[in-house]
């Protein structure tokens, strides 16, 4: 599926979003070079398609082919990585180009990984991945409060407001923690 929201549609939001296809690999990925020196690769990809049935269930329909690219180093990553079956979801742009006379659209990925919702893998941490500060989250501005610790300072008021004699304070620390 190819999902077309991008962030110059929905200025609004503020969250800068890119096109997202995901699917299945059908045919082997094949990684060959360009004719600046690079590497590209050219894999057929598939996408499932469904349609909702009137009692809730869906009927599964014939699933919608088309290419991916992948160029340089990402490319050469990738090749490594995908082979024929594996499930993805990869971040790029759709884009039209000419092939022997014929108009055809491809997917180039900027980025490709495994479908984590129906792919088993181990995840290799053993390099340092989150070296570089801009990765962390950005500070508060003064006086912004964290909406979580506001929130549990708020549980914590109704907490102690609302013991009575009548009820050990523990019962009413655990029914209002719940």
């Amino acid at each position: 599926m190819v999902d077309d929201t991008s962030a110059r549609e929905a200025p609004s939001a503020g969250i800068p979003t890119r096109e997202a296809l995901f699917g299945f690999i059908a045919s082997e990925p094949k990684l060959g070079p360009t004719d600046n020196g690079g590497h590209r690769l050219y894999i057929r990809v598939g996408i499932e398609q469904s349609e909702p049935n009137g009692d809730g269930t869906f009927t599964e329909l014939e699933p919608q082919f088309t290419d991916l690219v992948m160029f340089n180093k990402s490319a050469e990553r990738a090749a490594l990585k995908f082979q024929k079956g594996d499930h993805f979801i990869a971040v790029g742009r759709t884009a039209e180009h000419d092939y022997q006379g014929e108009t055809r659209r491809q997917f180039i990925a900027s980025r490709i990984g495994h479908d984590n919702n129906r792919t088993s893998y181990t995840v290799d941490r053993s390099r340092a991945e989150r070296t570089m500060p801009e990765h962390d989250a950005p500070a508060r501005a003064a006086g912004e409060r964290d909406p979580a610790a506001v929130a549990l300072a708020q549980r914590e008021q109704d907490l102690a407001a609302d013991t009575s004699p009548a009820q050990p304070a523990g019962a009413n620390r655990e029914a209002i923690a719940r």
